[in-house]
């Protein structure tokens, strides 16, 4: 899967169903997850687990960046390069 808007809608519905907030504040995609209180430092541990085995990444930690977690945007543009990098694309 590397249309990121497949990537993103995947995103958003694992967003919506794991964070309960997430339902409560009527997340947009471009919302600040950590900065609306969506997710918590836990949270982005609970993320990284699902794009792995939900994409099949590795992702290390020296490539957690407080900007991919942003928002789900962020967090597609995040797995799509990933997946690019993966492809050679």
């Amino acid at each position: 899967m590397s249309d990121r808007a497949a990537i993103q809608k995947t995103i958003r519905e694992f967003i919506l169903r794991e964070f309960p907030a997430a339902r409560l504040k009527d997340v947009r995609d471009d919302d600040g997850l950590l900065e609306k209180g969506i997710v918590d430092s836990l949270g982005v541990l609970d993320i990284v687990a699902f794009l792995e085995s939900q994409f099949g990444l590795k992702i290390a930690d020296d490539e957690l960046e407080l900007e991919d977690f942003a928002s789900i945007e962020a967090l597609s543009a995040f797995v799509h390069r990933k997946l690019n990098c993966l492809t050679g694309s």
